[in-house]
């Protein structure tokens, strides 16, 4: 069957109109767009010094990527000239101009002319430059055409000046259109824009091997590093089908076409394009070339890992031990040291799904040093740190095992592992209650990865590191009320990593939470109701512990209790101990609100005692504050004032502003309340004082536009005004109590009631 593109593009390993399935039998071969650019060179050639030193400069950056790109439309190459000598991209056009409207000589004599340029005691082109390869393989490759062959390429190239002649003209006939037919050439315009746009992304024949080298490893890089550059994952496959139609055995190809899959979740194409790479691989030999005999074997382990790996991805647990067992054994019996330390590292993952052990973890770092795996040993001691600060370690240990994987990032200059390490420390930080040394983490990772936009492989500005520190980043703003900062920031994300990419679950989540936050704040119950379906969708655990704070502030008691022991039983059961702490407090809280002081008080013993145990400082510091509101409430103030005084620092140096407002509110509710017993004087310097922290209370929850505490804090300063006769004052704070009363009715719940 003779080939659809045998008329435009002409490889030397065709005969009879059949693609021989060896498509890279020969390096290169010459199709119209390749004509164009020697043109171009000829052009550069003859120009001489007549070129400025920086038009020189820029068409010198301008010709690798076009030598080493995939064929692109003419319109799109003399673009690219003009923008680097506009005189040059017009010498190019009239020249070839010239070839596509005269005769078969014409062309003839330009290969012939070719020649010339290596001649002389100085040539114009050196031999063994990037420029003089690219000549000499065109001129081999023209010379082993056939006389039909010749003839084809020269139609084609005809074809090819026609295309972008018929292009320019439609493009001035839109330009003239009337205003009464302005719409019908905007539609007509949009309809012929659809292919033209394919066609500047995709090249319609089949690449050269150099070509489909320099595409594979230039879209590999691109979604490893800065997915929102590569291609879309429809335009990536319909690449890689094209090139995997002239040759089915191209092992990279398959490979790709794995990791395109993965970027959608498209479990059964990416097991099918992994497996026919370890195929492909095997059946073209190039293992048993590299590796000897054991090449063979070695494809096969290192498959069945890669389908353990893939498996694990997608949660398929069982088939990826399956897999893993099978890749394991083949390790063995090859004696493979290397095979057999990533299976070890995949096999303490699944594990850990069953069961937490840190002996595989430990293990493996130990047998990766020794056999000089740095890479892998700086992963396995990442996921120690992990595993220790869920397990309650101390920060500073944690710091010193970090450091010394940060000596083996930098000893190896693995920069992608930097990145992961400070992103890491971020988190333990945030986990910790630290919001100041995570801020501090954050901004070394910003300042090392420049948001400018940057060749891929010198700054990795897209990977998961710097999705995480910039979600932290923005939930960090958010909670001291810098909500315009934290829009710009999660802005920011959404350019960086696109809905469809694959770390785009994590600016989603925090995102939703921050809106969620910014609506119980302005008591928009409502609004923060209809956010918990997108949190939910992200994170059930997150989701299900909003719905239950909703309810609460609804008045939902019941219905929020029951959702909270649920909660619990399960966070219990995954021990999550951060979430079991909250879940904790939200049902002390909900005992306060129907009058059950005294049972609260275990509840608030109990998540003090794993907060401390598990050195989650900020969380122990928000349990005091709610103990002394507690004491507050049985009638010792005195007691709870002491109290205060250890937790209140942490909350005010590291806490959301919202927790700031809360703790002062507190502490004057406990000074007003202390001052019962003091002599007349010092009642006076008391209440004094408690209207100071009011103040600052009112400042903290202004910021974060916090109605309900606000007017609570106004009722609150009203009551006091009233009690040491300062009547201005009193009825200033009524009047603003009374707008946000209005505003913001009372549910039946007592106001000064509550610790928030």
């Amino acid at each position: 069957m003779a080939s659809v593109h045998e008329s435009l593009y002409f490889n030397p390993m065709m005969t009879n109109g059949v693609v021989h399935a060896n498509v890279f039998g020969i390096k290169d071969w010459v199709t119209p767009y390749k004509m164009a650019l020697l043109v171009l060179l000829s052009e550069l050639g003859r120009a001489g010094a007549q070129l400025g030193l920086l038009e020189r400069r820029r068409l010198n950056r301008l010709l690798l990527p076009l030598l080493q790109g995939p064929d692109m439309p003419l319109s799109r190459l003399r673009k690219a000239i003009e923008e680097s000598c506009p005189h040059l991209a017009s010498s190019v056009h009239i020249r070839l101009k010239l070839m596509a409207e005269g005769e078969l000589k014409d062309m003839e004599q330009f290969f012939d002319d070719l020649s010339d340029s290596f001649t002389g005691t100085e040539p114009e082109v050196h031999k063994t430059s990037v420029v003089g390869l690219f000549l000499r393989h065109m001129i081999l490759a023209y010379n082993k055409l056939s006389f039909s062959q010749v003839y084809k390429l020269y139609t084609a190239l005809q074809q090819y000046f026609q295309n972008d002649e018929k292009k320019n003209g439609i493009d001035e006939n839109d330009m003239e259109l009337t205003n009464t037919e302005e719409l019908e050439g905007k539609m007509e315009k949009e309809e012929l824009d659809v292919p033209l746009r394919e066609e500047e992304i995709s090249c319609s024949g089949p690449l050269s091997q150099k070509q489909a080298e320099y595409f594979l490893s230039q879209q590999a890089s691109l979604l490893k590093n800065d997915e929102t550059k590569a291609l879309t994952p429809a335009s990536l496959q319909k690449e890689l089908n094209n090139l995997l139609k002239f040759n089915p055995d191209f092992a990279e190809a398959h490979y790709l076409s794995y990791l395109n899959s993965l970027r959608v979740q498209d479990v059964f194409s990416s097991t099918h394009s992994l497996l026919h790479y370890f195929d492909r691989l095997i059946l073209t030999g190039a293992e048993s070339k590299s590796n000897g005999d054991e090449g063979y074997g070695r494809s096969l382990r290192y498959a069945a890992l890669n389908l353990a790996a893939l498996h694990c991805r997608f949660g398929h647990y069982q088939q990826a031990e399956l897999a893993l067992q099978e890749a394991i054994r083949i390790a063995q019996e090859s004696n493979d040291h290397v095979c057999l330390q990533h299976c070890l590292s995949w096999l303490y993952i699944l594990e850990q799904k069953i069961f937490d052990s840190c002996v595989l973890l430990e293990h493996s770092v130990n047998k990766s040093l020794h056999f000089g795996l740095p890479y892998l040993a700086s992963l396995g001691i990442q996921s120690l740190v992990q595993q220790r600060a869920f397990a309650g370690k101390a920060a500073n240990k944690l710091m010193d095992a970090l450091k010394d994987s940060d000596l083996l990032h930098w000893k190896h200059s693995l920069s992608e592992l930097i990145d992961i390490s400070i992103a890491q420390k971020t988190a333990i930080w945030r986990l910790y209650g630290r919001s100041t040394m995570a801020l501090q983490q954050a901004q070394t990772l910003l300042s090392m990865n420049s948001l400018e936009a940057v060749n891929v492989g010198v700054q990795q500005n897209n990977t998961e590191s710097f999705a995480v520190v910039l979600c932290h980043l923005a939930e960090l703003h958010a909670e001291q009320g810098y909500f315009a900062a934290a829009s710009e920031i999660l802005k920011h994300l959404k350019e960086r990593f696109p809905p469809n990419s694959q770390h785009a679950q994590l600016w989603m989540l925090f995102d939703q939470k921050i809106q969620f936050e910014r609506a119980m704040n302005d008591g928009r119950y409502h609004i923060a109701d209809s956010l918990v379906a997108g949190i939910t969708a992200l994170n059930s655990i997150e989701g299900v512990y909003r719905k239950a704070i909703v309810l609460k502030a609804q008045n939902q008691m019941s219905e929020a209790h029951k959702l909270l022991q649920k909660l619990l039983i399960h966070c219990q059961k995954i021990k999550n101990t951060e979430m079991v702490i909250s879940v904790l407090l939200s049902i002390a809280e909900l005992y306060w609100r129907s009058s059950c002081h005294t049972i609260a008080l275990p509840v608030l013993l109990q998540a003090l005692a794993l907060s401390r145990e598990y050195s989650l400082q900020y969380l122990a510091s928000k349990t005091v504050l709610n103990l002394a509101f507690s004491q507050l409430i049985l009638g010792i103030p005195e007691q709870a004032l002491n109290i205060l005084q250890t937790a209140i620092e942490p909350v005010l140096a590291h806490g959301a502003v919202l927790d700031k407002g809360c703790a002062m509110f507190l502490v004057a509710k406990c000074q007003v309340a202390s001052a019962a017993s003091y002599t007349p004087q010092k009642k006076i310097e008391a209440l004094e004082s408690a209207i100071l922290n009011l103040n600052e209370a009112k400042t903290y929850f202004a910021k974060v536009d916090c109605k309900e505490q606000l007017r609570d804090v106004l009722y609150f300063q009203a009551r006091l005004f009233h009690t040491l006769g300062k009547t201005q004052e009193r009825n200033k704070c009524a009047m603003l109590f009374r707008q946000l009363h209005q505003e913001l009715p009372a549910h039946g719940v007592p106001l000064i009631n509550a610790f928030k």
